[in-house]
C-alpha cells in the first residue's frame, strides 16, 4: 500500500476539491421561434433545425 512520505498542506488539498461545480449550460435563441435551447439540437418548442422543420409539432 502507498504512504506519502509528506504531509500533504490543506492548499493542494483543497485545491483539487474545487473542481465539483457543475456549469450552466450554454443556450442560444432559436431563429424560428425566439425560444432559448441547446446549440446545434432540433428546438423542442418549433421542431425546427438548420432553417427546415425536423419534428411535427402540436401547435
Amino acid at each position: 500500500m502507498a504512504v506519502p512520505k509528506r504531509k500533504m498542506t490543506k492548499a493542494r488539498r483543497d485545491s483539487r476539491r474545487a473542481n465539483w461545480k457543475l456549469t450552466a449550460p450554454g443556450l442560444v435563441e432559436c431563429p424560428q421561434c425566439h425560444e432559448m435551447k441547446m446549440p446545434h439540437r432540433v428546438c423542442p418548442e418549433c421542431g425546427y433545425y438548420n432553417g427546415k422543420e425536423v419534428i411535427k409539432t402540436e401547435e
